[in-house]
């Protein structure tokens, strides 16, 4: 096509049909992106209403009889743990329907290349829950470019005919808070002077068996470890400063989203359990007070280098199939 100004004969140049749309496509993508970046606090807002619907839910149904099924030899799952896992999904997905989401039970759904990415466990600490031992949560965390940015971890605490739910919740650099008042860890830097918490998983393999001489030895030097059963809840411990330290192999994403941010804006320091940056894909964690933290690799970074070594397996796990993670800064 050509264009005429005064006596110069303008040639419009040549863009391939295909090009055209291509780069149309492109920058499309690149316009939707940028009009859907989301303020932590508005992923806060919808975090606290997803983990409040599924408190609904475990409330009341946590005094009455349960209908167990098994995902292996003891690892339970029950029909509370899907009916919340629904409720948290709709929230989200009304909110925001084009996010990516990673579930505990429901694996993964929606656009996994998009920059957010929910991690939940509608019920973290299902065997407690069963058997109506006061130490399970509900865990609705979201990643932006693969960083925890909002969190809302409810932990249901007292027991039967009294229970009670506990709301700790967190934004990147906007702080962490337990039920409305900010959160502060222990000041503790001995590990003779601390109160540790770690778990094991159902697998009774290396790392379990591992851990298990990591127990002793920190038994020995510490003034207790204390194993719950829900890595929700003992993130959230250290958070508040009731625990001072946490460790513990092979956790997944659901498991630690939101717990890590909770417990990283309440001053603690968060690495791999060889001290590394920790990325909610990894399969190890510690989590402690700032000056305990030398004090904890100084046993765990050993026992996990020697693991390593024999071959057990440290890379990023249950990342979803065309999701990008961004390397921590």
């Amino acid at each position: 096509m050509q264009r005429s100004l005064g006596n110069i004969i303008l040639q419009k140049p040549f863009v391939p049909t295909q090009l055209r749309k291509r780069c149309g496509a492109i920058a499309y993508r690149r316009k939707i992106r940028m009009a859907s970046a989301v303020a932590n606090d508005e992923l806060l807002a919808v975090a606290k209403s997803a983990a409040q619907a599924a408190t609904q839910i475990i409330l009341a149904a946590v005094d009455k009889p349960r209908k167990v099924s098994f995902k292996g030899t003891t690892d339970l799952v029950t029909e509370t743990d899907k009916n919340s896992e629904e409720a948290i999904i709709k929230v989200i997905r009304q909110s925001f329907p084009h996010h990516g989401l990673l579930g505990e039970e429901g694996g993964v759904s929606g656009d996994v290349n998009s920059e957010y990415l929910w991690c939940i466990d509608p019920l973290d600490g299902t065997t407690n829950f069963t058997h109506g031992y006061p130490s399970f949560a509900t865990s609705v965390g979201v990643l932006h470019n693969s960083q925890p940015a909002a969190a809302c971890i409810v932990e249901f605490a007292g027991g039967p005919g009294s229970w009670v739910a506990r709301t700790y919740t967190a934004t990147k650099g906007g702080g962490a808070f337990f039920n409305g008042q900010r959160l502060e860890t222990s000041s503790t830097s001995a590990i003779n002077q601390s109160l540790l918490v770690t778990g094991f998983g159902y697998e009774h393999d290396e790392p379990w068996a591992a851990n298990m001489e990591l127990f002793k030895e920190f038994t020995d030097e510490s003034r207790g470890v204390r194993r719950l059963g829900a890595a929700a809840v003992d993130l959230c411990h250290v958070a508040i400063g009731v625990v001072d330290g946490y460790w513990e192999y092979r956790l997944k994403p659901w498991d630690v989203c939101a717990g890590v941010l909770i417990a990283t804006e309440a001053g603690a320091k968060v690495t791999t359990m060889e001290g590394d940056a920790f990325s909610v894909f990894d399969r190890s964690v510690l989590a402690a007070t700032p000056s305990l933290h030398a004090a904890m690799l100084a046993k765990t970074q050993p026992a996990t280098a020697k693991l390593r070594k024999g071959g057990i397996d440290f890379s990023h796990w249950f990342v979803p199939e065309g999701y990008k993670v961004v390397p921590v800064a």
